[in-house]
């Protein structure tokens, strides 16, 4: 069965660059312009792993992220952000970010990433459960 990703990020052009590169990898893609539009998604289709843009107009990723935590503590989500600033970074990885990524990023590493957490959540799983 095919892994489902969300990519939430204000820019069209980034939003096309990685669900091509996802969807050539068997991913299935959901996507969204903001944080708002994504909560409403996540509920109907959860998926099994989110790719967030930090700055975005009305609900930020911080914000977004927030929320998903009350939702669940355990989806991963690896950020994607233009914005280098450490308190940022902290700040999203304390909410459970497992990694971030600053544009312009190389594609070939985001898909490695995405493997690599969806990998490590499936194993989480398997240890919980035994």
């Amino acid at each position: 069965m095919s892994k489902k990703i969300m990519v939430i990020d204000d820019q069209p052009g980034v939003r096309r660059l990685v669900c091509e590169a996802l969807r050539q990898q068997g991913y299935t893609l959901y996507l969204a312009s903001e944080g708002r539009e994504a909560l409403g998604k996540i509920t109907s289709e959860v998926p099994d792993l989110v790719i967030l843009d930090i700055k975005m107009p009305g609900m930020s990723g911080v914000e977004f992220l927030k929320e998903l935590r009350r939702i669940t503590v355990n989806l991963p989500v690896i950020v994607i952000t233009a914005y280098n600033e450490l308190e940022l970074e902290e700040q999203v990885t304390s909410f459970g970010a497992r990694h971030v990524l600053y544009k312009p990023f190389d594609i070939r590493q985001l898909c490695q990433l995405v493997q690599a957490a969806l990998y490590q959540a499936q194993y989480q799983l398997q240890v919980a459960e035994a």
